[in-house]
């Protein structure tokens, strides 16, 4: 008899701010990493988002359903992707 093996998707277990626009991160199998959101947040000029520059705000994230959030409606997510592979793509 052959057992199958499941492979659950990846996601967030564990959030801690570490300090400025830095986060680290535990996923649900084990592997940790720290991200720097600052290239990002350098490139919001305007808008909602903006008020995130602010590491007040910043701070105030979330886990829910696997993934690192801001605000009560996500105003803020990034692809649980990018989170492990501890870069988040920049847009120009």
């Amino acid at each position: 008899m052959m057992l199958k093996s499941k492979i659950l998707p990846i996601r967030v277990k564990k959030a801690i701010y570490l300090n400025d626009y830095r986060i680290a991160i535990s996923f649900n199998n084990g592997k940790q990493t720290t991200v720097d959101f600052k290239p990002f947040l350098d490139t919001i000029n305007n808008g909602f988002l903006k008020k995130y520059k602010n590491t007040e705000h910043f701070k105030k994230f979330n886990i829910e359903d696997g993934n690192v959030v801001w605000g009560k409606d996500w105003d803020l997510i990034f692809p649980v992707t990018q989170l492990y592979s501890g870069h988040i793509q920049v847009q120009n």
